[in-house]
């Protein structure tokens, strides 16, 4: 079975390369378009390497401590039979690679994305469906090597561990730092990118848009080239790496749940997420080539209608995988001669979840619907009542995507209890949290597809191409800000169930060192005091991502007005903004203020389990903080992706000229662009970051749980 994920993984990878090449071979327009291009692809990569170089640094002073504290002061369990030195190499190995592979694919995804953007910019002068397919196939090479590569590494890494003679039921417990390594990375990546981008958005849109009074994107605005960098390095490298993240540490959470399960299915209970997950790349495989629209067609139901291919694909594969995988010893254990079946429906419940936080977050963040609009209505009486509106809209939304989850987590466990095999709540858990991500590959296709036709936006807009031509990329823009929206929706979903399904597997590494929990009791003060900090870690580190792209952004804003200043000739548009100087601020910007939430989030875990160690409690302790504190996570995440979204496309309802009183330029459009700017920091930044860490928070507890016991 791991040679067919391996051979399913490297298939995939070949498929996006030549994607890649399709999409590279694309017209790219004419030399004005190549020119801000160019700028935009020289300031994604710079700003690219200097993160990886800080992110990089950070990994390895990581690896070093993971290294020491599993060799020098972890005290092994009586079931341990292998020595702590080997456990400490193969656990920091893993770290590494995890977080390698990470880098590569979030670096991947974006060098693909600032090279879609201008075929994407030329093919929308002449067709849409062209337009739309080279941004939808450029995305998917984003989505193709994050899902691929995870499950290479993964899979790797178990057959390696297999053929060196390790008990392939410990192996699972083994690699969990692979998780742990993609989730660190992760969590810098979508910080930094997301400080970027909103730094420069904000930058942008109040000293160009309600200072000056230009449009948005227009090309004497000196902060206009770093606002469609951040695009880049924000939703494509930041967000590969979170879904990175996802797939690696549920696979591995899963597995390790797999293993209790040992006597039932054997080794195809522990390999079953990585088979799911492979089918579930072919499914997204056939979806993304399904996509194409007419010149007057709505792109936006284009791209669910790949969707909806690549789930119905999913739960096919889903079937035969239950079915082949997940069957057992009738003669054995004929109670459980059905229990397949119900391990496939906990994959469709998944699946289900996935389409209807889509069908949530499309709600909230359409102008075409209720919420949106009362965000638009409110722009007539100004920015208050529009702030008003928008954080109203915001607290709305987090009711029914808890409702969604909680349905989804109580009825795989029912279905997972009720499957004759004993003890398999949570593996029924595991399994439709697999569903729901058996379409990552789909959904990251979607989400980069956001940013390639924003900045083909910018792009047509700065070249000065004809009206019509702007519309087309306004058109494919709106759709891309839904599918961005969808996609945080999407991953705070996964990040809801992955964060159960982990915290099983926390308790399973906890009892596997001799301190079995049932239970986490709050009434003890100890544990109380944990689950209160864990809330707390939310709300102080999206204080410090918020806080960090106001900083950023006071930077950018001085330049602007500095260069309209001194230079009163950019805004007549008789000389050439310095766009440099301000991709450059906000590069150093970015980078400096992405190192303390980043921080506080990796060592406060660890802290909080090492301090109540010493009253006998340590494991009990980060247990309560890592359920506390995903749950504040999950709903804060959503209010901050949801409101932002909301914010944003009520802007972009007031541009279009359909709603009453409106147009670039009006009183309410003044207002909206307020709110959208207030969003920013909310949808690009805190919330992508939130998700990140309720993952991040799963997999370090997981992996360090040996030193809280």
């Amino acid at each position: 079975m791991v040679p067919f994920v391996i051979v399913i993984s490297c298939l995939s990878l070949v498929f996006a390369v030549y994607l890649a090449r399709q999409v590279l071979s694309k017209d790219t327009g004419t030399p004005k378009m190549r020119e801000i291009s160019d700028a935009i692809k020289e300031g994604a990569e710079a700003f690219m390497s200097r993160q990886n170089r800080t992110i990089i640094i950070l990994s390895a002073v990581l690896a070093v401590l993971i290294f020491v504290l599993y060799a020098y002061v972890r005290t092994p369990s009586k079931a341990d039979s292998v020595p702590p030195m080997e456990t400490a190499f193969w656990t920091t190995l893993s770290f590494v690679l995890g977080a390698a592979c990470s880098l590569i694919a979030g670096y991947v995804g974006m060098w693909v994305s600032i090279r879609a953007n201008i075929r994407t910019a030329s093919a929308v002068r002449s067709s849409l469906n062209e337009a739309l397919q080279i941004a939808m196939r450029g995305g998917a090479v984003s989505g193709l090597f994050v899902v691929a590569m995870s499950l290479l590494g993964v899979g790797g890494l178990y057959a390696l561990l297999e053929a060196l003679g390790h008990d392939p039921r410990k192996i699972p417990f083994t690699i969990v730092g692979y998780g742990f390594g993609a989730s660190f990375v992760a969590l810098f990546a979508q910080l930094g990118g997301g400080i970027y981008t909103k730094a420069a958005d904000v930058g942008a849109d109040l000293v160009g848009k309600v200072e000056a009074g230009i449009p948005e994107d227009d090309p004497r605005n000196p902060a206009v080239i770093a606002d469609l960098v951040g695009d880049n390095v924000g939703d494509c490298a930041g967000r590969g790496a979170d879904l990175f993240e996802s797939t690696a540490a549920e696979n591995i959470g899963a597995m390790i749940l797999g293993v209790g399960l040992y006597p039932y299915f054997g080794l195809k209970g522990i390999l079953f997420p990585l088979v799911a997950r492979a089918l579930g790349l072919v499914a997204s495989i056939v979806g993304i080539m399904a996509v194409k629209c007419k010149e007057d067609g709505d792109a936006m139901a284009a791209l669910n209608k790949g969707y909806y291919i690549t789930s119905a694909l999913a739960i096919v594969g889903f079937f035969f995988t239950s079915k082949y995988l997940l069957a057992v010893d009738v003669a054995k254990y004929p109670e459980a001669a059905s229990a397949w079946f119900y391990f496939f429906l906990c994959g469709v419940v998944g699946i289900a979840m996935a389409q209807a936080f889509v069908y949530i977050t499309q709600y909230y963040t359409e102008y075409r619907y209720r919420p949106v609009r009362e965000i638009a209505e409110a722009s007539k009486t100004g920015p208050a009542t529009n702030i008003i509106a928008g954080i109203a809209v915001g607290l709305e939304c987090t009711a029914i995507p808890v409702l969604v989850i909680s349905v989804a987590i109580i009825t795989s466990y029912y279905l997972g209890l009720n499957s004759g095999v004993k003890h398999a709540g949570l593996f029924g858990t595991a399994v439709a949290t697999m569903g729901m991500l058996g379409t990552a590959a789909y959904i990251l296709a979607m989400d980069t597809f956001g940013p390639i036709t924003d900045n083909a936006g910018g792009i047509v807009e700065m070249s000065g191409q004809p009206e019509e031509v702007r519309h087309k990329t306004d058109r494919l823009d709106a759709v891309g800000n839904t599918t961005k929206a969808l996609t945080k929706g999407y991953a705070i979903g996964s990040a809801a169930l992955a964060a159960f399904l982990l915290f099983s597997a926390y308790l399973d590494e906890v009892a596997h060192y001799g301190h079995p929990l049932e239970v986490v009791n709050i009434a003890k003060p100890e544990v109380f005091v944990g689950g209160l900090l864990g809330a707390m870690l939310v709300f102080l580190f999206s204080s410090f991502a918020i806080r960090a792209v106001g900083k950023a952004a006071y930077y950018v804003i001085n330049e602007v007005r500095r260069q309209f200043r001194e230079n009163p000739g950019i805004l007549l548009g008789t000389v050439k903004p310095d766009y440099r100087r301000c991709v450059d601020i906000v590069t150093v910007g970015a980078l400096k203020e992405m190192v303390v939430p980043g921080l506080l989030a990796v060592t406060m875990p660890v802290a909080v389990g090492l301090v109540f160690k010493m009253f006998g409690i340590g494991a009990e302790v980060v247990a309560a903080f890592l359920m506390v504190g995903t749950i504040t996570g999950i709903l804060m995440a959503t209010f901050f992706n949801n409101s932002g979204g909301a914010w944003d496309n009520a802007k972009k309802y007031i541009e279009s000229g359909q709603f009453e009183g409106g147009g670039k330029g009006s009183e309410p459009h003044k207002a909206a662009v307020v709110g959208d700017t207030l969003g920013d920091p909310f949808k690009d930044t805190a919330g992508p970051s939130l998700h990140v860490l309720i993952k991040l928070l799963a997999t370090i507890t997981l992996v360090l749980a040996p030193l809280f016991v």
